[in-house]
Parts: structure tokens; sequence; C-alpha cells
């Protein structure tokens, strides 16, 4: 048990830093890349990229947290 919540406690601190990460990309460099790439960032294929790259990384952490058998 007390190995289950140590990793779990070191996925609930790598996503609390990924979070901060995000914000910032989305707070201060997103703007950014869309002033000087407006073209890339209104196609519909970038979101859709980004939708794809985040179920896939949700679907690894999932599989990663299924316990051994």
């Amino acid at each position: 048990m007390g190995k289950r919540l140590s990793v779990l406690g070191i996925f609930a601190i790598i996503g609390f830093i990924l979070g901060a990460v995000v914000n910032f990309i989305y707070s201060e460099v997103l703007p950014t890349l869309i002033e000087v790439f407006p073209q890339i960032f209104g196609a519909q294929w970038v979101l859709w990229g980004f939708a794809g790259a985040f179920l896939s990384v949700l679907g690894c952490l999932i599989y990663a947290m299924l316990p051994e058998e």
C-alpha cells in the first residue's frame, strides 16, 4: 500500500508541474505564437493534433496505473 501511495504522490507532483507548465504556455507562449504564425494555428488540424496527443498521453497514464497481474 505504501508503494502505491508513493507512486500516486509522484504522479500528483508531476501533474502539478505539468499543469503549471501548460498554464504558462497557454498564457504566455501561445498568444505570441498565434501572432507570429496565424495561418498555422488557425488550421483545424493543429487542434485535432493536440487533442490526439492529449488522448494518447491519457491512455498511457491509464495503462501505467493498471494493476499488475
